[in-house]
């Protein structure tokens, strides 16, 4: 079995089965034997094992280096996975998976594997939120260059909002897409703290390594308001997919957190529009957003 994989055709995991769509994704398909192989000898990998799925942008595939259990992450180029081994190598294995290598011209990373790398969101005797305002706590560190500010990307956001809501076929109520654009364009207009932000933590985010250890995976890196670090966690169903399990989310963490509610309230409503018509879970996003405003 070992490195049955490279130099060879590799098994696409359904979820980069997008990339088939357009040329610089079939491209990117591609080049992976490559890369895998140029990988492979730059960690100095053995036992490549079959692709882990889930991944939306990246081949996860697991490996050794000499006795050690590691990850090997092929990114595909996209935007909001840059700078992600710099915000796991700040970060050094506190709150989020360490990292132990990077090149950058494969745009491979080497992480520690976690075992036995269980997701929160499966965990059900866990206090999830007790688990992921720990790492809250853990990954807000002050941060500024190279990443990407929150006030930027949250610009991006709102002047794509109405672009991308007609181009889905008007799939909500209007009043949706204009309470988001609003909210990010208020927000946007307060200094706040600037600290590292993970943008997509939520329940298959955060793996088990060992006992009563979590460790978070994948964070698209921002730096901007803290308060934004509550946004996918919010929206995050599969902790509960109700008006009340959504309000308890932000109650409980804004206030363990000591974060600013109203702020992480309009946060989740802008950042779960802006990624609710690319997503395959439009609607519960929608539901959520819907929750959220019916506050007012």
């Amino acid at each position: 079995m070992a490195d049955r994989f490279v130099g060879a055709a590799i098994p696409v995991p359904a979820s980069l089965e997008w990339l088939k769509a357009s040329e610089a994704g079939r491209s990117w398909l591609d080049k992976l034997p490559a890369l895998l192989e140029a990988a492979r000898e730059q960690f100095q990998l053995t036992d490549i094992g079959h692709p882990f799925s889930g991944g939306n942008v990246s081949l996860v595939v697991p490996a050794k280096r000499g006795d050690e259990d590691v990850v090997l992450k092929l990114q595909y180029p996209d935007p909001e996975c840059r700078h992600e081994a710099e915000a796991l190598r700040r970060w050094s294995g506190k709150g989020a998976v360490r990292l132990l290598k990077y090149a950058p011209d494969l745009d491979a990373l080497l992480l520690v594997r976690c075992r036995p790398g269980r997701f929160l969101a499966d965990a059900t005797e866990a206090d999830t939120l007790g688990v992921v305002a720990h790492l809250l706590r853990l990954l807000t560190i002050p941060a500024d260059e190279p990443f990407t500010r929150l006030s930027d990307e949250a610009t991006r956001w709102r002047n794509a909002l109405d672009h991308d809501w007609k181009a889905a076929g008007k799939p909500c109520e209007r009043s949706l897409v204009d309470a988001a654009i609003t909210a990010l364009r208020d927000l946007c207009l307060t200094e706040t703290a600037t600290v590292l932000l993970h943008q997509d933590l939520h329940g298959h985010n955060i793996l088990s390594a060992g006992s009563d250890i979590w460790l978070a995976i994948d964070p698209k890196p921002l730096v901007g308001d803290p308060a934004f670090a509550l946004s996918p966690i919010v929206r995050s169903f599969e902790f509960g997919h109700s008006k009340t399990a959504a309000r308890r989310r932000l109650d409980r963490l804004s206030e363990e957190l000591e974060l600013d509610r109203e702020r992480a309230r309009l946060w989740t409503i802008g950042q779960t529009m802006a990624w609710a018509f690319g997503s395959s879970y439009s609607d519960r996003h929608f539901d959520t957003v819907r929750w959220l405003l019916s506050e007012h």
